[in-house]
């Protein structure tokens, strides 16, 4: 694992190679190796870089990680400077200042990577002065912002630093990412999803889960979403959460998820709810395909996890038990199809899905005004392809597949990113 590279990390390093014209924001879905990555990459360009995280102790000196020779401090006061707690803009603006210094000593200029940099009060505010100030003088300083918040992150962005910022968005591992760094078979990613982390513990399914709760489902759900304030019924979207992960594969109109829930609510919050558990690349809900984007709109979701685990931590099933159940495994593969189709569609692909008069498609796949449609057979049920014949003949289509038995082989679909399907 620790030799294993995502494919982005050559993305992040051609963007460094470049002169700084943007920040670029590192983004995604917490433990999907962000922080690993930007460090990867550092290690291996050639020029003097540093990697601080906002929430870990503040040293007395600069930390630089690689290049540079000399004593920041000295060139500037001459003695070491009190520690500053990270959580404060002027802790920001002293470190932005020391890493100023270091591109204009340092021939190549310098990298500062900043995690958790949404930990900060206004930290959008102070970054554009900074970021605002060194472009006017051509300052050779790359900055690499990271956040494990993506909706604190974004809000941060859309209010302060429109026009100033490039973004490198990490999705969850795929399938060849998961096969390749620790040997996961299909089944093995089909159950344990893609996350990187706790992948070494699957043999001890007890901490596996405990991880995945922990770690991933709870900061979340308790620092990230529920961190905005406009999410008033607490419960309601950690109940619509545990309903999503139990319905994934499923169509349920918001109406049909009320009656399932406890907490009082109303289709606009749950479908609003819906949205920010997407935007936390949780559980997103497809929406039926038609003609109109209104129609769109105004349809029953399709809830789909966008990764497996959470769904397997939410069942009862141990992963001998998934495999047994023939019904639930069905859902899991379908469930790890559509993930795979949103994961690896953004921001290119639409995934959506079709149903009308008992006829169905599982997926239907836009890329521009071409459509691509998929009917996955699992063992979820005995599989029709007049779906898709249905489909054909209302819609032009530029090509339909089955995934799964009688058709694309689910291990070889999950190798293929979404947009190839448009390639001729």
């Amino acid at each position: 694992m620790e030799s294993f590279e995502r494919p982005d990390g050559k993305t992040l390093l051609a963007r460094l190679r470049e002169e700084p014209r943007w920040l670029i924001i590192i983004t995604g879905p917490r433990q999907t190796g962000k922080t690993t990555l930007v460090r990867q990459v550092l290690g291996r360009i050639r020029r003097p870089s540093t990697h601080i995280a906002v929430d870990a102790p503040d040293p007395t000196t600069f930390p630089v990680t690689t290049g540079f020779r000399g004593d920041l401090t000295s060139l500037t006061t001459g003695t070491s400077l009190p520690p500053v707690d990270r959580r404060d803009t002027r802790w920001l603006v002293r470190t932005w200042e020391e890493a100023r210094l270091a591109a204009r000593a340092t021939e190549g200029g310098f990298v500062l990577a900043l995690d958790e940099i949404q930990k900060i009060p206004n930290w959008s505010e102070t970054v554009k002065g900074l970021w605002d100030a060194d472009r006017l003088v051509g300052l050779p300083l790359h900055v690499i912002l990271l956040g494990s918040a993506p909706l604190l992150m974004q809000r941060g962005l859309t209010e302060s630093l429109a026009g100033r910022y490039e973004i490198l968005e990490l999705a969850h591992w795929s399938f060849a990412e998961m096969a390749e760094a620790f040997d996961f078979d299909l089944d093995r990613y089909v159950y344990f999803g893609g996350y990187p982390g706790p992948a070494p513990l699957i043999r001890d399914e007890t901490r596996w889960r405990s991880f995945i709760h922990r770690s991933v489902i709870e900061p979340n759900i308790e620092r990230d979403i529920l961190a905005l304030e406009r999410v008033d019924k607490h419960i309601l979207l950690k109940q619509l959460f545990s309903l999503g992960a139990e319905y994934s594969g499923e169509i349920l109109s918001y109406n049909k998820m009320l009656g399932q829930l406890d907490e009082a609510g109303n289709t606009t919050t749950l479908a609003r709810y819906l949205d920010l558990l997407s935007s936390a690349s949780l559980i997103t809900g497809l929406s039926k395909y038609a003609g109109r984007p209104h129609r769109r709109r105004a349809s029953s979701p399709k809830l789909n996890v966008l990764n497996t685990a959470l769904m397997s931590v939410h069942s009862a099933y141990t992963f001998a038990q998934a495999r047994a159940d023939r019904t639930f495994w069905g859902h899991l593969v379908e469930s790890a199809v559509g993930a795979h189709l949103v994961n690896t569609g953004r921001p290119e692909c639409r995934v959506y899905y079709w149903r009308d008069r008992g006829r169905e498609v599982d997926f239907v796949l836009e890329h521009g005004r071409r459509l691509v449609i998929l009917e996955v057979k699992s063992g979820k049920r005995r599989g029709s392809v007049s779906g898709l014949e249905a489909f054909r003949k209302s819609f032009p289509v530029k090509a339909s597949h089955i995934v799964g038995m009688g058709g694309i082989p689910v291990s070889e679909f999950l190798l293929t990113p979404a947009r190839e399907w448009f390639e001729e």
